[in-house]
């Protein structure tokens, strides 16, 4: 029984969480300075009259600096712990050390990272045109 004494915390912070926004949305509606006008019932608050088509097309270059820009974002949230802890990876007297094996994973990923890399090179990914 000693290991549910944490969860009347748990509860009263999920309790919290969830009653909080309603609560801030509430009181913005109670102190809001409210002064409806010809102008702010617009579709923009700029004044100007919408124009155009509010669907643009953009090039698929886009999307892919963006998915390429992820790949390697993660690639570095994953490498860097990794290199944090390389000591104790490598060190065969530490408790639970991978030793050669937690070099190779880090291989593997890089490799499949850098497979990554090389496939969107020959696809003309990276190219701005």
């Amino acid at each position: 029984m000693l290991y549910l004494k944490g969860y009347p915390l748990v509860f009263l912070l999920l309790l919290f969480a969830s009653i909080t926004p309603f609560l801030l949305m509430g009181l913005s509606q109670v102190v809001q300075l409210k002064y409806p006008t010809r102008l702010k019932e617009t579709a923009y608050e700029s004044g100007m009259e919408p124009f155009g088509d509010s669907r643009i097309q953009f090039d698929v270059k886009f999307y892919m600096y963006a998915l390429l820009f992820i790949l390697f974002d993660i690639e570095t949230i994953f490498l860097f712990p990794w290199a944090v802890a390389f000591d104790k990876l490598t060190d065969p007297s530490s408790v639970g050390s991978l030793g050669v094996l937690g070099i190779a994973e880090m291989f593997i990923f890089i490799g499949i990272l850098l497979l990554g890399l090389l496939y969107a090179w020959r696809r003309d990914a990276l190219r701005w045109q």
